[in-house]
């Protein structure tokens, strides 16, 4: 299924006035099916008036306490699947100030224990060099030098204890040159070094490598209970369980293709060279 913005907007409404029309057509006050599915009439209100979207869980309790036929039971789930999914466009994050969306990515990064970042484009802000990352913010408005050392400071969550990274990058987010030659073999080299930290597991996918899936969107999985997915114009914060299991799932079918430990840093070294090459 095809999403707008607005209908991802709109989900939350839709799924709060069709839990609230199943309620009255089944003769029910929000109290008495509170006591049915045993949850709290606040929790029931808040679910009717879309200041919260139920789990799963809670929305089985609740269609099951309503008696609901299995083809509605199937709409409303649907529905709940897409209320559940967050759009964040670019252009809000940029009227907002891009120092703002680094603080909430810091956030996301320092809540979560185990993360796992998909790279099929170019390295993220976490693994990139000062000149790397400036570069990268050549696009965006608003002071380039302010958004930058955000960037550079979210590196400290790296070093944080009892935190595990997952980092795969295909050759194309490896090479994709943003910097002239020299400072995308520094770039490399860094990758590289970063790749030591105990906290890190860095994985290359040369290309040339057969994978069952084609590399279509930068993604990134928080522990197990959120994933981002990144587009051109914005990107999806997604918390249906079904979405975050199927992305890590992705990762896993990547991981398979992945170069790791010696066999990644002779790749890696191998880029390097390259690009030396040419200087």
């Amino acid at each position: 299924m095809t999403l707008t913005p607005e209908q991802l907007g709109q989900s939350k409404a839709d799924l709060a006035g069709k839990l609230r029309e199943l309620r009255r057509r089944a003769g029910l006050t929000g109290d008495r099916l509170a006591k049915r599915c045993a949850l709290s009439q606040s929790q029931i209100s808040k679910f009717e008036t879309g200041r919260r979207v139920p789990t799963l869980v809670d929305l089985e309790r609740i269609l099951r306490a309503l008696d609901t036929p299995p083809e509605v039971v199937a709409e409303v789930t649907a529905l709940a699947r897409v209320a559940r999914t967050e759009w964040q466009d670019k252009r809000s994050s940029w009227r907002r100030g891009i120092e703002r969306r680094q603080a909430e990515l810091a956030v996301m990064e320092a809540q979560a224990v185990e993360l796992r970042y998909f790279l099929p484009s170019m390295v993220t802000g976490l693994l990139a060099a000062p000149a790397y990352v400036r570069a990268s913010l050549a696009h965006t408005p608003g002071d380039i030098g302010r958004t930058a050392a955000r960037k550079l400071e979210r590196q400290s969550v790296l070093h944080q204890p009892g935190k595990r990274f997952t980092f795969l990058l295909t050759e194309q987010a490896v090479k994709w040159s943003i910097l002239p030659p020299a400072g995308m073999a520094a770039q490399i080299g860094l990758l590289a070094s970063r790749s030591r930290l105990p906290s890190i597991r860095l994985g290359v996918i040369p290309s040339g490598v057969m994978l069952p899936r084609g590399p279509m969107n930068t993604f990134t999985v928080y522990d197990r209970r959120l994933v981002t997915v990144e587009t051109f114009t914005g990107r999806m914060v997604m918390q249906d369980p079904r979405d975050v299991s199927e992305h890590l799932s992705l990762f896993s079918s990547f991981e398979e293709g992945a170069l790791f430990d010696d066999a990644a840093l002779a790749q890696l070294a191998a880029w390097a060279e390259e690009f030396r090459k040419d200087l």
